[in-house]
């Protein structure tokens, strides 16, 4: 058996770990994959010429380059997976889903883009964590089409919510309340520490629970710029602060959807 090496310098969230592993499933001399996302490396086990592996990986365009390939003895075992990965994924997912219906209520109702931006971009965790736990053992034609239905509904969200953000700029809208906008996101912003708590005491070193934490440290970044924007519609009497880090969010969520759906 080879063991490649691959360096993919764009290889930085959930999604993109999970559009790898569709890609790659389709080569059936492949018997294992070894990320290390931090690095944004990749160690591919497989047989016979890693070419049809260089090529699949580059059409996802996340600027591959092949570092070296060397024979390996490592032993490839199928059962790797344990339950409390299992149920800790099933937690996190929970987490993010009830964040999800908490801010897009209090933003619908505090009329804070911010807010509603920040709940799309939950339920886009909730999306990921999903096809992580619901996609697996599934065929790759499967997973694919679960993938591109989830692309296709954060996108079109994402570009629902940036057309209301274009619409508000242009128009005369009422002053979102920062209090509900703060204490919100400070509700949001523990329950993602929480949830990087429980990740990292994990340790593990699978490429799924590492792209987790990323995305989870992504998110604790996206809270801390509502509240911020929050404490800026106080000190500026104006509600563009608002507008411009729900605008911010909806893009963020938009990218993750458009590389689902480039899959092929």
């Amino acid at each position: 058996m080879n063991k490649t090496k691959f360096q993919i310098t764009k290889m930085d969230c959930p999604s993109e770990e999970q559009l790898i592993r569709m890609k790659l499933e389709k080569i059936d001399t492949i018997k294992n994959l070894d990320f290390d996302i931090p690095q944004r490396k990749l160690d591919v086990y497989h047989l016979d010429d890693p070419s049809p592996i260089l090529s699949a990986l580059e059409g996802l365009n996340l600027d591959t380059t092949l570092i070296s390939t060397e024979t390996s003895d490592k032993e490839i075992s199928t059962d790797e997976k344990d339950n409390k990965q299992r149920k800790l994924l099933w937690t996190v997912l929970i987490i993010n889903f009830l964040f999800f219906g908490l801010e897009m209520l209090f933003g619908v109702f505090s009329n804070s883009m911010g807010l509603i931006a920040d709940s799309l971009d939950m339920l886009a965790d909730s999306i990921v964590y999903a096809l992580a736990l619901f996609a697996v053992g599934a065929a790759a034609s499967r997973k694919i089409t679960i993938a591109r239905f989830a692309g296709y509904f954060q996108i079109v969200l994402a570009i629902i919510g940036f057309a209301e953000v274009v619409r508000r700029f242009i128009g005369v809208e009422e002053m979102p309340e920062f209090q509900t906008m703060i204490s919100v996101s400070l509700l949001a912003l523990l329950a993602n520490v929480l949830c990087l708590y429980l990740l990292q005491k994990n340790k593990s070193k699978e490429a799924h629970m590492q792209a987790s934490m990323i995305f989870t440290s992504n998110d604790v970044i996206i809270n801390s710029g509502v509240i911020a924007a929050g404490v800026l519609v106080k000190l500026t009497n104006s509600g563009y602060p608002d507008l411009i880090i729900g605008a911010i969010v909806f893009v963020i969520v938009a990218r993750g959807a458009y590389r689902i759906l480039r899959l092929d």
